[in-house]
């Protein structure tokens, strides 16, 4: 059974625009999400302590994902975007938590992915953060 770390702080710096996702949880499990559009693509990188995910989806499908996802309790996602050896997989639930799931695949041996469980509203900055029309995350349930 997959464990989902929590993220329930969010920061948009709108000098840099970077945006920066964070959990509350022990230092120790301290990881960070922070965003940047990049022109065509959205800059990801995802760390726990020193370790660093590093994604570079197109924002142009990152936006639509997010703006045609519904929200499905019984998965813990139903969307990615990325190719089939890095994407970052998305699921959205009907309390408005998003699920998170950015993932490497090595071969067919394996994966590397952070599990992430964004909360309500961390998930409305992040939408707002993307802005005006790109993306408007379905109404609850």
């Amino acid at each position: 059974m997959r464990q989902f770390l929590t993220v329930d702080r969010a920061h948009a710096d709108h000098d840099s625009q970077l945006l920066s996702l964070t959990s509350s949880a022990d230092p120790a499990q301290q990881t960070q999400i922070s965003m940047r559009r990049e022109g065509d693509h959205l800059a990801i990188s995802v760390s726990l302590n020193a370790l660093e995910f590093a994604l570079r989806p197109r924002f142009s499908e990152f936006t639509r994902i997010l703006s045609h996802i519904q929200p499905v309790d019984g998965l813990n996602t139903t969307r990615q975007v990325g190719t089939g050896n890095a994407f970052l997989a998305l699921g959205l639930h009907t309390d408005g938590s998003l699920i998170v799931r950015p993932t490497f695949v090595a071969d067919a041996t394996g994966y590397l992915s952070f599990n992430l469980k964004l909360t309500a509203d961390v998930t409305k900055t992040l939408t707002e953060w993307i802005g005006g029309n790109a993306a408007q995350l379905p109404k609850q349930v």
